[in-house]
């Protein structure tokens, strides 16, 4: 641990205008950095393939993650503040490089369940979605045309850190990636709250290879991908409500699996 009492150290310029959109390093136009917030989050970070380049914290956080694979700098909460651009709650920051992902063809090779995502471009709820496929049992996430960065800062948060366990890969052309995975045996089901979908239940989704298709909250999935997709399958819900959050959606659809 290397004790920093100057805020203005170039040590740590991994983790400087976090808030600043322009400057952020955990944006591609920036670095492209991974930053983690918190004990929790840092720990998975940690334990993940992205290689660890520095810490930054207050001395009780930083102490509480043990042997440490980088430098630890170790601050007051006044100076993390002034560096980072807020008054940072957690206490404990790590920065890490990308670490390469598969090919959607390598993930689907060695999946059995995965979530394909259009248009998804809120990081909270992109972050949300992260954790879901990771608590129920989804293999991978497929990232089709106008999704959000999983690796921003606040996906990383949101998702609690397991972003940086659960596998992803872009599908830049969602009809195509959908031919080859349903080449590859999966059934790909379309989520939408359209009248004349197939009940969740109903869809016999558990056992096989499958898909779950997922679009953006407000708009949804685009007409050409529900029609791209095996089944169009809704939630069935109580009346007066047509639609869900599209993480708990998803969190449902990922539990239908099996």
């Amino acid at each position: 641990m290397i004790e920093i009492d100057d805020p203005a150290d170039p040590r740590l310029d991994d983790f400087r205008d976090l808030s600043t959109a322009d400057r952020r390093p955990d944006r591609p136009g920036g670095r492209g950095l991974v930053i983690a917030e918190g004990v929790v989050v840092v720990e998975r970070l940690l334990a993940s393939p992205y290689p660890v380049r520095a810490l930054l914290g207050v001395r009780r956080r930083v102490e509480a993650l043990g042997d440490l694979p980088a430098p630890a700098y170790v601050t007051s909460a006044e100076v993390m503040a002034e560096v980072v651009g807020f008054h940072l709650n957690r206490g404990v920051l790590a920065a890490a490089d990308r670490a390469p992902q598969p090919t959607a063809a390598e993930l689907a090779a060695t999946s059995r369940r995965l979530a394909v995502l259009e248009g998804v471009g809120d990081h909270e709820n992109l972050g949300a979605l992260f954790r879901n496929a990771a608590a129920l049992g989804v293999d991978g996430v497929l990232l089709g045309p106008g999704c959000s960065d999983p690796l921003y800062r606040r996906s990383v948060r949101v998702s609690m850190g397991h972003v940086l366990r659960v596998p992803f890969a872009h599908l830049p052309d969602l009809a195509t990636g959908l031919e080859a995975l349903r080449a590859a045996g999966f059934r790909i089901a379309a989520l939408t709250p359209r009248a004349d979908a197939v009940p969740l239940p109903e869809a016999g989704l558990a056992g096989g290879r499958a898909a779950v298709l997922l679009g953006a909250e407000g708009p949804g999935l685009t007409d050409e991908a529900i029609a791209a997709a095996d089944v169009a399958v809704r939630i069935p819900m109580a009346e007066g409500v047509d639609s869900l959050n599209v993480a708990t959606a998803g969190a449902i659809a990922f539990y239908a699996l099996g």
